[in-house]
């Protein structure tokens, strides 16, 4: 079995209506994500798709013993107006001949044929995924590993006779669970969400650690007959440099925003074929329209005569950060003295996009947020490494509708005392998935952990309640972030 690392929305069921099981691939759905990672854990898989802090960064296939790992968080739905778009698949092509070894000495990418597992160990697999990872009080129904123990003996009492039933078992013994989220994908839903185009060229990557302690970045898929595949890259492919920057230790999702860029203009990735190939500079050109989540515009205050920065988000994926900073930089060059940060309807997205741009407004060592769960692998507590980019009061407009990575945003900059909030209590989904790849190509989503924010509330089934109900004037956000301050230190 394996597992895809990343952080990608999810769309849970609004109330009284039928989930929704397509992930938000505009939001690039790594964590995504866009972004894969493995290890091995035991007999079949890894349990680590809560790397959170690196979840929408890490792209790790292995063959022989490897899980997918991907890390999630649920989203509530988005409307029918707000439908996802679908991404150009990658294609998982053969490595190109010359990458000889992976960095375990096995050859790289040997499957595991699906006919190689019975029916009944299909489901066993699956049942083992929950047993070791699944958050008991994802659920509606309490659980412990010994009830855990009873389902299995359960549904394995007697012999499954096709693939087709062996699926039904893994979906009656998921929706036992009482969790929304916890849930089977078909191999075919399953490939669709682990292949995806998050650079605009046509291809994934994947960070594996090098032996100084670092990582170096290889293309775990690519679309065939895409951009980069047209100009010369293969599977297995290290990436070097973007148009000169060396990327060497940097993560996949910085480096897949430095692929990114408008339609039909060119990036130069220098690669090096396979682990023992020869070095090749590549002039690539964009083909799919990189599309910015940002709006922005200067504004004054009604009641004072006040330059405003308002800068709306509307999804956070790869883009997010990077046209943020260029927001604020034009924003504070035009006399901005403080902004507005509208989150309001902002259904989330990219976690790790979320992340970076709330880390954009924190000093060195604040908290943006803190994951929980029962793997010790998933309780971290991320911070900023950096100063902020600006020091000006903040207001962040919320509402019903901002959930997931808006809800990260709206809570590191709230709790660090960056920023209040306005409108409306928000969605409240804090909840992390990883997604497991079975032995058949099929796949289950499991609750694996929770997002808590920088105050140690939990974001999930609560939201946030919100500082003020209207738009405040600008002497009352600056006394409210000052005495926040004062009480945070004290």
């Amino acid at each position: 079995m394996r597992s895809i690392s990343c952080s990608l929305p999810l769309s849970p069921p609004p109330p009284l209506t039928t989930p929704s099981r397509t992930p938000s691939l505009s939001s690039i759905v790594s964590s995504a994500n866009h972004i894969l990672r493995i290890k091995n854990h035991k007999r079949h898989f890894d349990d680590d798709g809560s790397d959170i802090s690196r979840c929408l960064q890490n792209i790790l296939l292995q063959a022989v013993a490897g899980s997918l790992s991907l890390s999630l968080v649920a989203l509530p739905p988005p409307s029918a107006a707000a439908a996802l778009q679908s991404p150009a698949p990658v294609e998982l092509t053969p490595p190109s001949p010359d990458l000889c070894r992976d960095e375990e000495g096995e050859m790289a990418f040997a499957d595991v044929p699906p006919e190689s597992i019975t029916n009944e160990g299909l489901v066993e697999e699956a049942w083992e995924v929950v047993n070791e990872s699944f958050l008991p009080d994802a659920g509606k129904r309490s659980w412990s590993s010994e009830k855990w123990m009873q389902k299995k003996e359960n549904f394995l009492y007697s012999k499954i006779q096709t693939r087709s039933r062996a699926h039904d078992v893994i979906k009656k013994m998921l929706a036992s669970l009482g969790d929304p989220y916890t849930r089977f994908l078909s191999p075919a839903e399953f490939s669709k969400m682990a292949k995806y185009d998050v650079t605009g060229i046509g291809l994934n990557l994947r960070e594996v650690p090098d032996d100084e302690g670092s990582v170096k970045l290889k293309v775990l898929g690519i679309v065939l007959d895409g951009p980069a595949y047209s100009a010369g890259v293969r599977r297995g492919d290290e990436i070097l440099s973007v148009n000169g920057v060396n990327v060497r230790g940097m993560s996949a999702f910085d480096v897949s925003s430095l692929l990114q860029g408008p339609n039909e203009t060119f990036v130069t990735i220098e690669v090096k074929h396979g682990n023992c190939g020869t070095i090749q500079s590549l002039k690539v050109e964009r083909q799919l329209v990189a599309r910015s989540p940002i709006f922005y515009r200067l504004e004054k205050l009604d009641t004072e005569n006040i330059s405003v920065g308002y800068i709306h988000i509307k999804e956070f994926n790869a883009l997010a950060k990077k046209d943020l900073v260029i927001a604020l930089r034009r924003l504070q060059d035009a006399g901005a003295t403080c902004f507005i940060l509208d989150l309001k309807d902002n259904l989330g997205g990219l976690v790790q996009a979320g992340i970076e741009v709330a880390k954009l407004f924190l000093n060195k060592g604040e908290t943006v947020i803190h994951t929980v769960g029962r793997d010790p692998e998933v309780q971290k507590s991320i911070v900023a490494e950096n100063a902020p980019l600006i020091a000006s009061p903040l207001i962040v407009l919320v509402n019903n509708r901002t959930a997931s990575a808006s809800e990260i945003v709206a809570t590191a900059l709230h709790d660090n005392c960056k920023a209040v909030l306005v409108g409306e209590r928000t969605f409240g989904k804090g909840l992390i998935q990883s997604v497991y790849e079975l032995q058949d190509g099929s796949g289950v989503v499991v609750t694996i952990g929770k997002y808590v924010t920088p105050n140690h509330k939990d974001i999930n089934g609560n939201g946030v309640q919100p500082d003020f109900t209207r738009i405040p004037a600008l002497n009352e956000v600056t006394n409210y972030l000052s005495q926040c301050s004062i009480e945070s230190k004290s």
